[in-house]
């Protein structure tokens, strides 16, 4: 799994620039990290047709990912700016908040470096390159989403301000990590914690434990959620106009406040007013708990 944002704790490593970030040294990886990015990758492009927002399979055609090998950030920025002014920054791992909202807010994606062992190719507490780079990037070719995560960065400088970063967290983790949007009749995948990882792909629109509820931005603000597993739900917006809409024409100080006098809810838990794709059984929840 992957974190959300870091801690203001944080101390600036030597050798990163007063903005956090560091050259990519493109040339330092080696065979082996390279052949890593190409097994990660051939699993998850077979995988995720049918299963992906195609928003997301476009980007991938757009920026030329399948070209083997971890992609160089100097090219990777070159495609990502002639379609929607963003870049991809190196830094050396999580950054603070304010670092982090900063960067998004003017359409500047930070990604780690490093990539994951062949023993972690299921599971990873700090993302990597292949979870920022092949997860969140190709939704930035789109308009309408590069549009959301500009917008969400600037919402992070006010929330930042306000000691509400908390709460803003649980958007950022339910849309942008572990986001599903509506397709017709299906559900399909776009949150980069899903389209990164082979397992939760198939988990998150398959799998009858978790519950599959509608977007809605102060419902998902108070909903809790879990680092270290599998979600317990999901929240599946309509399309990304309708989720950049919901962002921008909300007033978010007043709904802070609103939600500092309100319970937070639990993953599993479904409210009467929801929005139900499915309700689930729970049952891979309590498998993991009693183990």
């Amino acid at each position: 799994m992957i974190s959300v944002m870091a801690h203001e704790d944080l101390k600036r490593p030597e050798g990163a620039a007063d903005d956090w970030t560091i050259p990519q040294d493109w040339d330092a990886y080696t065979p082996a990290e390279h052949a890593m990015w190409d097994t990660l990758f051939e699993r998850q492009a077979k995988m995720l047709p049918g299963r992906v927002a195609p928003v997301f399979l476009e980007g991938l055609d757009v920026l030329r990912m399948s070209k083997p090998g971890i992609p160089d950030f100097r090219e990777l920025s070159e495609r990502l700016m002639r379609a929607t002014g963003w870049q991809v920054l190196a830094v050396p791992g999580l950054v603070p908040d304010r670092v982090f909202f900063e960067h998004l807010a003017n359409k500047r994606f930070v990604a780690g470096r490093f990539i994951r062992r062949p023993d972690q190719m299921d599971y990873l507490q700090e993302p990597d390159i292949f979870h920022d780079v092949f997860g969140h990037v190709p939704l930035l070719v789109n308009p309408v989403f590069a549009k959301y995560m500009q917008a969400y960065g600037a919402g992070g400088l006010r929330a930042d301000g306000m000691g509400a970063i908390d709460r803003l967290a649980r958007l950022y983790w339910y849309t942008v990590e572990f986001g599903l949007i509506r397709e017709g009749d299906s559900l399909r995948t776009y949150g980069a914690g899903i389209v990164s990882s082979y397992a939760e792909s198939i988990y998150c629109l398959d799998d009858p434990s978790p519950n599959r509820l509608g977007f809605g931005l102060k419902r998902l603000m108070r909903t809790n959620y879990r680092i270290d597993d599998y979600q317990q739900t999901y929240f599946v917006i309509d399309s990304f106009e309708s989720l950049l809409k919901a962002t921008l024409e909300t007033d978010f100080a007043p709904l802070y406040k609103e939600l500092d006098g309100q319970p937070d809810l639990n993953p599993p838990d479904i409210l009467p007013e929801d929005k139900v794709y499915t309700v689930g059984t729970q049952a891979y929840a309590r498998l993991r708990a009693s183990a």
